[in-house]
This record gives C-alpha cells, sequence and structure tokens, in this order.
C-alpha cells in the first residue's frame, strides 16, 4: 500500500520550509601547502533542472516512471520497466513543473499533483499512460486535495483528501479513476486526519485539542470512540502509519511514556502494543513493509546518517548486497506488488543521487540514471557530521562542509574561511546526511557551511523537540550562535565573517540574527521568511486549523495579552531599526504559509529608517522558489551579495541566469551593481 492516510499534520513539518558548551580546545589550524581552489561549479549545473528524478516502479511491474524537463519544464515520463530507455512523456506542464507522482494500481494511470503560482490550492490530476488522457479529479475552486491512499484492493480507485466543503477540514472522497465519479465517505468538520484499512474503511481519527495535543478515535459502526490521547508533547513525534493488509495490525510511530519514537505494531482487537524496533539517539523515521501483506519489514533511523535496520532476515540480504553498490546512504524508494523490483536510490555528500532498478530474484540491481550526471566532471566537497554542544549541555546533530581546498578530512579546516550558517525550515524538520546543492554552491564559491539541528527540530526525541517550546529567537537562535561559537573555536571561520542564511523558519532565523544579534553575523539573506510572528499567524491558511494550538503552544498564542507579547518581543519586525549589517530579502508573491506582507513589513521599516536591503519578489512563486529559472536567479543575486557585501568569496556572473525568471527587484537593485545590469534581460 502506497499512501495511508488522510492527514493534515504532515504539513506542520513543513510550515515555514556565547560560549559554547563543548568541551573540546580550539583546533589550531592545520600545516599544509595551500591547495588551489577549483573551477567554479556553473549555478545552472546546480539549481536548474535535473537531467531526471523521482524514479518510481508501478505496482504491477510493467513500468517505471521518473520526473525529466520536457520543453525546459519538469513532467512526468514512463517506460516499460524491460527498457526502461524507451521512455515517453505523459504529462505536458508548461509552468510550474511536476515533481512528484504515483503509479496507481490498476498499471493505467499515473496521479499527480499540481497548484497554481505556488498558492498550494494543489489539484489532483490523472493520465491514462497510453493515451495520453488528463482528467482533473478534482476541479474544485480555491480548494486543496491531497493522495490519500492507493491499494491495491481496489486498483482502479485512489482515496483523495479534499477541503472543498470545509475549508478548515479535509474530507475523504473516494475517486473511480476509470469514470472519475466520487464518492465522499465522510462529512468532516471536527478531525485534522483519518487512518484508514486497505478497503479504504475509516478506522481512526485524530481530533486536536485546544492545549496542542491531540486525541484518537477509533470508528464504531457509524460514530466514534476514544481510542487514547497524545499529549502535546508527544503530537510530533506520534502517529499512526498504516494497517496491515488484512487489518489487523495497526503500525504506530509513538513517543508516548518514552523519548524517542517507537515503531509498535498495536494489534486491533485487543489493544495490545508491541515494540517492533526503537533507537535511544533518535526516532524511527522510514519504514519498509512488504507490499502484500502491509507487514513492516525494515525501518530506519537517522542520527548522524540514515541506517536501516532489517527485521526479516530475508531482507537483509538485500541490504548487504545494496550497500556494495557504493559508498553512500541507500534508501528503497519504491516497490513493485510483487516486492520482486524495487527502485533504490545512492546517495552521498559529493556527488549526484543516483538511481537503481533492483531485481531481487535475480539478485542484480542495474544503474538506472544520475540526477544530475554533469557534476561527475566537477570537484565536490565533502560533508562531515558532527556533534556540537549548546550552553546548556544539548547535542546540535550538525554538518559540515568545507571548500575542498581547506578540507583536512575529519572535520578539520587548513585554515579559517568565511562561513555561511544555512538554517533549515519548519522549525519542525532537520538536516541530514546527503547531496545539497546549497552546500556544494557556498563551498565552491569558497565559504565553509554549516547547518545546525537546533531545538525544536525533529527526528532526536519529543524532549528535543519540546526544548524549542516558546523558544523562538531565545534558546533556538542561542544554538545557533553557540554552533557558529564552536566552529570559530575550530579555526574554520573567524568571526567577522560568517553570514546568516535560510528560508522558511531559517529566514526567520536570518531576521533574527541581524536584528537581535547583529554583532554576531556580517550579513543575512532571508528567504520567504517571518518578520512579524502575530501577522503570520494571523495569515495562515484556513486549512491549518487543524494544527493551530500546535503552533500557539509552540510559538506564543496570539489569543491571549501574555502571548501576543510574548510573540512581539520574538518579532524581528520589533528592532528593525537595529539592523547594521546588509540584508538581502527574498519571496513569493502567492506564499500561502509565509504572506508576502511579511517581507513588505520588514523592507518598509528598513526605508523608514534608511536602512539599506535588496527585495527581490516573484509574481508566480510561493513558499519557496519551484521554477528552476527563479531559484537560480535568486542564488545568482545572492552570490554577488556574498561576495561583494559581505564575505568576499569567489563570484560566478550573472550572465544569462535570470533568463526565463520572474524575477523583480522593488528595491535595492542598486545596491548590486551586475543584479541592475542583468534586469533588463529578465524576461
Amino acid at each position: 500500500m502506497r499512501v495511508n492516510k488522510v492527514s493534515v499534520t504532515a504539513a506542520l513539518t513543513t510550515v515555514l520550509l556565547a560560549a559554547c558548551a563543548q568541551t573540546t580546545k580550539p583546533v589550531a589550524p592545520v600545516a599544509a601547502a595551500q591547495v588551489a581552489p577549483p573551477p567554479l561549479i556553473a549555478r545552472q549545473l546546480l539549481f536548474g533542472n535535473p537531467e531526471r528524478a523521482a524514479g518510481e516502479v508501478s505496482p504491477d511491474g510493467r513500468w517505471v516512471g521518473y520526473v525529466a524537463p520536457d520543453e525546459g519544464v519538469l513532467n512526468v515520463f514512463v517506460a516499460p520497466r524491460e527498457h526502461p530507455g524507451q521512455a515517453h512523456v505523459v504529462t505536458h506542464d508548461r509552468k510550474r513543473g511536476v515533481r512528484s507522482f504515483a503509479f496507481a494500481y490498476d498499471g493505467v494511470h499515473v496521479l499527480y499533483p499540481q497548484d497554481e503560482g505556488g498558492n498550494e490550492n494543489f489539484h489532483v490530476y490523472s493520465v491514462d499512460i497510453e493515451s495520453g488522457k488528463q482528467t482533473d479529479l478534482t476541479p474544485y475552486k480555491s480548494a486543496r486535495a491531497d493522495i490519500a491512499q492507493l491499494t491495491p484492493k481496489h486498483p482502479h480507485e485512489v482515496l483523495l483528501s479534499i477541503n472543498d466543503r470545509n475549508p478548515k477540514y479535509f474530507d475523504p472522497v473516494r475517486v473511480d479513476l476509470r469514470t472519475g465519479k466520487s464518492q465522499r465517505l465522510y462529512k468532516n468538520d471536527a478531525y485534522g486526519g483519518f487512518t484508514t484499512d486497505w478497503d479504504f474503511n475509516l478506522r481512526l481519527a485524530t481530533k486536536p485539542l485546544p492545549d496542542g495535543s491531540n486525541e484518537w478515535f477509533r470508528r464504531s459502526g457509524a460514530g466514534w470512540k476514544p481510542f487514547g490521547k497524545i499529549s502535546q508533547a508527544d503530537v510530533l513525534t506520534t502517529n499512526a502509519t498504516g494497517f496491515s493488509a488484512d487489518g489487523k495490525t495497526l503500525y504506530l510511530l509513538d513517543s508516548r511514556e518514552r523519548d524517542t519514537a517507537g515503531l509498535f505494531a498495536v494489534d486491533w482487537a485487543s489493544g495490545k502494543r508491541t515494540l517492533v524496533h526503537e533507537d535511544a539517539r533518535a526516532d524511527v523515521g522510514g519504514i519498509l513493509a512488504e507490499q502484500k501483506t502491509g507487514i513492516v519489514k525494515a525501518v530506519s533511523v537517522n542520527y548522524l546518517r540514515n541506517a536501516w535496520t532489517a527485521l526479516d532476515p530475508a531482507i537483509q540480504k538485500d541490504f548487504d548486497y545494496l550497500h556494495t553498490l557504493g559508498d553512500g546512504d541507500v534508501d528503497v524508494v519504491s516497490q513493485s506488488g510483487d516486492d520482486r523490483f524495487w527502485v533504490v536510490l545512492m546517495t552521498r555528500a559529493d556527488a549526484s543521487p543516483k538511481y537503481y532498478l533492483y531485481d531481487r530474484d535475480a539478485g542484480k540491481a542495474t544503474f538506472w540514471f544520475d540526477v544530475r550526471p554533469a557534476l561527475a566532471h566537477e570537484k565536490l566537497a565533502a560533508m562531515h557530521a558532527v556533534e556540537i554542544g549548546a550552553r546548556d549541555g544539548l547535542k546540535l546533530v550538525s554538518y559540515l562542509t568545507l571548500p575542498v581546498e581547506v578540507d583536512a578530512g575529519a572535520g578539520k579546516a587548513s585554515r579559517p574561511v568565511p562561513m555561511v550558517l544555512f538554517v533549515h525550515g519548519g522549525p519542525w524538520g532537520r538536516d541530514a546526511y546527503g547531496y545539497s546543492g546549497y552546500h556544494q554552491w557556498l563551498a565552491n564559491r569558497g565559504y565553509a557551511v554549516l547547518s545546525v539541528n537546533y531545538r525544536a527540530s525533529v527526528g532526536f526525541g519529543k524532549a528535543f523537540v519540546s526544548a524549542g517550546d516558546l523558544q523562538w529567537g531565545r534558546k533556538m537562535h542561542d544554538d545557533l550562535i553557540d554552533a557558529v561559537a564552536w566552529a570559530i573555536g575550530q579555526g574554520i571561520t573567524t568571526k567577522d565573517k560568517v553570514a546568516i542564511m535560510g528560508g522558511s523558519y531559517g529566514g526567520y532565523a536570518t531576521l533574527a540574527g541581524v536584528t537581535m544579534t547583529p554583532d554576531e553575523f556580517a550579513c543575512g539573506v532571508d528567504i520567504v521568511g517571518p518578520s512579524n510572528l502575530i501577522s503570520l499567524l494571523e495569515k495562515i491558511p484556513p486549512y491549518w486549523t487543524a494544527i493551530r494550538a500546535q503552533f500557539e503552544s509552540r510559538m506564543g498564542n496570539p489569543n491571549t495579552e501574555e502571548g501576543r507579547a510574548l510573540l512581539k518581543e520574538r518579532s524581528p519586525l520589533t528592532y528593525a531599526d537595529r539592523i547594521t549589517k546588509p540584508l538581502l530579502i527574498g519571496q513569493g508573491q502567492n506564499d500561502p504559509r509565509v504572506n508576502v506582507r511579511e517581507s513588505e513589513q520588514i523592507v518598509k521599516a528598513m526605508q523608514a529608517k534608511n536602512i539599506p536591503v535588496t527585495y527581490v519578489l516573484y509574481p508566480d512563486e510561493g513558499h519557496g522558489f519551484r521554477r528552476p529559472q527563479n531559484g537560480t536567479s535568486f542564488n545568482a543575486v545572492a552570490e554577488e551579495f556574498l561576495a561583494s557585501k559581505c564575505l568576499g568569496g569567489r563570484y560566478q556572473p550573472i550572465g544569462d541566469d535570470f533568463a526565463g525568471s520572474s524575477i523583480t527587484v522593488p528595491v535595492g537593485a542598486d545596491l548590486l551593481p551586475d543584479v541592475m545590469k542583468s534586469l533588463p534581460h529578465a524576461k
């Protein structure tokens, strides 16, 4: 079973993309001969369209598919599994590109979601693989739809979640792919999500409570009866992952009465829970289930690196073999319905990701494609997983990439270089080991790059997440400052040459850095970051009603006098007049998560104080820059900004990197000469 949940709680993890306590003594620079930097890697190779990506195998094993450019826009290509080189394009998007898709169990249809201009009101489309006929399964205006479940028991149908009836909540809707006819299974006006069995029966409902906790209800006839409670502290680390094929076993990732989330099997008849796997360092993350039965056969845990544990000896031999394919992290990203054919992704930091087609019966994996094969001719940098001590003793799992010319191994630098602190979004997300276009780009330009899993990041247990409650701009930010102090102490960089950059919460952290701690950073690059936490919460989409209490309990409640005062105190806008360092801001006009007003407010506040700022706005983007032309153009601006206004690293002129982009620069284009020169060529 491919997808087994109707839920909006998953959106929570993507909402917003001092002295160091570590006892390690500062390390003197390693004596080494000066090494020449490698040639500049063109931004187009790092941020333009991949050659291919997102490989999948169909449930019947007949087809394989991937996304690749068609007339310069990403679309879905499908080929016979036995002849993967004979692919043909089946979708024809000409705007934002298709990023994800799923094969239906009927062996006939491909399904994919698409929105308009980044507004996140996704429609779900089906395409007949052979005839090319496309159908909008959710032709509703101003509604959002998601694929909730595909099941082999009903190969010609799909279960969708749609908020067309009530914008605050999602109804489960069953759709026949042959006719397009739909059946609404439940009118939902209270629940954050449902867990269904393989027959599309609603079995479990999650109801959010005002204090940030959740309550589970079990279906009983036409009604519901209580099944369990999840405290506010456990909500982000506890969820149902799905039922076995026979409906007798429910799998849970559960952190209740423990810290890290373990995998449990629950007997649906008796309620008895059995621990399947746990790790004291980190939550269980990935799950590999047998496709015919739904029984979990392997799990992954990602602490410093992602590692799989086989629960079935028959699977262990598969992983043993797959690890012989190369030195990298292995993931099984797609399986045929009989589990004979797997699509395997091999990831390492200093190489483009690679896909393999694995025939388990033959015991042989065949190389399928490289996501960005042109990078094989470039010198990429290694990524080092490190643990950094926060001032109160928390361990911060972090990832350091050094320019190849100063990388002395084991995360040591032969000499200090400028550094970019690159902060992940969420904040209930995480950084992980693997290939990163941003890390490679910045390291190639001569900068060390440090990404920190600050408190509130997910994956390291509920105590680590909860340590970030009400700590926006305080202890969460202290973790970033402590990580910078660590890097300075290790001889990686110097205090006057550190920039802060990030998107969503990372953009907030950037704004907090240049306002609340203006002496810590040389400059900032904010991408879709909120500047005013009160207006941020006032503008969140209505379909986040189910998770609003999580925001209020973990950020501050704007409905109370105390909470509103806290949110104002933690808002960078409050301290805009303290900005003394160069700032670059990027924003999508249609962003439904961080409204465009968040950027406009702080830009206007800076203008009122005659503080210089460069503001880049994209009229056809939402939360981040999805079109490659837009992402590449913004990074071209950021590169000139970092080189000329801040860190002084290497710089590739903009050249043609504005071509095809919708880039506008309402404020501050004159501060960057190459941007000013290149803007007339943007189309």
